[in-house]
């Protein structure tokens, strides 16, 4: 080992080769074209796979946020364009290509119009979620906009008619590839504003190129589906097949077929739900019943209600005792007061005045009604009047006497 030698570890080797890549301007945003291999779609969202061409192989990544704006589904064997940055995975210590595009290759022109027509669309919010409108739950009339020939159409009418038999279905012809596609989808699509009751119309052809589903493309289609009066759902080509059609349509199915899936209810597996739960309540109508009979049988078990009269027996008894005890309590308390009653009459009769002179007393009253108490009160030769028990007398006085006095005179 020499002094001019420097020891590095693992680690160190990968950050320096990650650093000196990173400084390459050209390998930030770079383009490679080749065959996609060994592709997978992992559980969180990221892409793996590998792009090949007759003498190499380059590691390539996509993560979610980037593979949720794809039009297509990738899968190997597919020629693509990819557009991302090269740089070096440190855990293995192998350079990589982290995608942020991805799109089929040979695709030109047609390509870009989608992407420069998807990016406009987008920002005047023609692909918002919340723009789009539920499906009917029971729709009553269905449009069926697509060509009146082909298996697309064949499809979709069996599918309504073996899952929904109960709606009528309403066929709107239109050219679905070619150029007189686009004005004819438009003119269909305003077709809709005119058939009364109409509750959903679906909008669907089978799987083809690029160039043959250009009119599911194109912007006056975009424009007519975002004005239509019902809810319209796509069924575009095949599942990796994604229109701009598709993007403004309420609802995206992969297929034509699953389009007419998802437009109508099964009406067999309706009828199975509601068998189900008429089968659910009869069977807690039945418990409930049971168990109402099972309470009113301890109900009438009880001796209160088998037996009322004897159960109010004791109740009555004691009622009877009560009255009872009442009613001579009563009695105890009328004779208490007739009692008083009859003291307090004697009393007043004993201190009635009639009752005095009855003893032996008597009034003696002046002239004027002053009933005399004391001697001082009268005088020789004051004429007054006497009542006795019994009559009274009119007397003179001859002479007074106060009882400090009486001595005095019987001297």
């Amino acid at each position: 080992m020499t002094g001019r030698e420097y020891l590095f570890t693992v680690r160190q080797v990968t950050r320096y080769l990650k650093a000196l890549i990173s400084q390459d301007a050209t390998l930030q945003n770079v383009a490679v074209r080749g065959e996609i291999a060994d592709f997978v779609r992992h559980h969180s969202g990221h892409l793996y796979f590998t792009l090949k061409d007759e003498s190499a192989e380059l590691r390539c990544v996509m993560f979610r946020e980037e593979a949720a704006s794809l039009t297509f589904a990738p899968e190997s064997g597919a020629e693509v364009v990819a557009r991302g940055t090269i740089t070096v995975y440190e855990a293995r210590g192998q350079y990589q290509l982290v995608v942020r595009e991805l799109q089929r290759a040979g695709v030109g022109d047609l390509y870009l119009a989608f992407e420069r027509l998807r990016q406009k669309l987008a920002e005047e919010g023609l692909f918002a979620e919340e723009r789009k409108r539920p499906l009917p739950s029971f729709p009553r009339k269905i449009a069926v906009i697509t060509s009146p020939v082909g298996a697309a159409v064949h499809d979709v009418l069996i599918v309504l008619r073996s899952r929904w038999p109960a709606a009528e279905v309403v066929l709107i012809p239109a050219a679905v590839s070619g150029p007189a596609a686009a004005p004819e989808i438009v003119q269909s699509l305003k077709r809709l504003h005119v058939i009364e009751g109409l509750s959903v119309a679906l909008l669907v052809r089978g799987g083809g190129s690029l160039e043959e589903m250009a009119a599911f493309n194109s912007e006056p289609v975009a424009r007519a589906i975002a004005s239509a009066p019902v809810p319209i759902v796509t069924g575009i080509g095949h599942e990796s097949d994604i229109t701009i059609a598709d993007l403004v349509a309420d609802r995206r199915a992969a297929t034509p077929t699953a389009a007419a899936v998802v437009a109508v209810p099964d009406h067999r597996a309706l009828l199975h739900r509601v068998q189900a739960v008429r089968g659910g309540l009869a069977e807690r109508l039945r418990r409930l019943v049971a168990r109402y009979q099972r309470e009113l049988a301890l109900l009438r078990a009880r001796p209160v209600l088998c037996r009322p009269r004897l159960a109010l027996a004791d109740h009555r008894q004691r009622l009877d005792e009560a009255v009872g005890k009442q009613r001579e309590a009563f009695n105890r308390r009328v004779r208490g007061l007739s009692e008083r009653l009859v003291r307090a009459q004697e009393k007043l009769r004993a201190l009635r005045p009639q009752a005095v002179l009855a003893r032996g007393y008597s009034l003696t009253r002046l002239p004027d009604g002053t009933v005399v108490r004391s001697a001082r009160q009268v005088s020789e030769g004051v004429r007054a009047e006497v009542v006795f028990a019994e009559g009274f007398a009119r007397v003179m006085v001859e002479k007074s006497v106060l009882p400090s006095e009486r001595n005095k005179d019987s001297v």
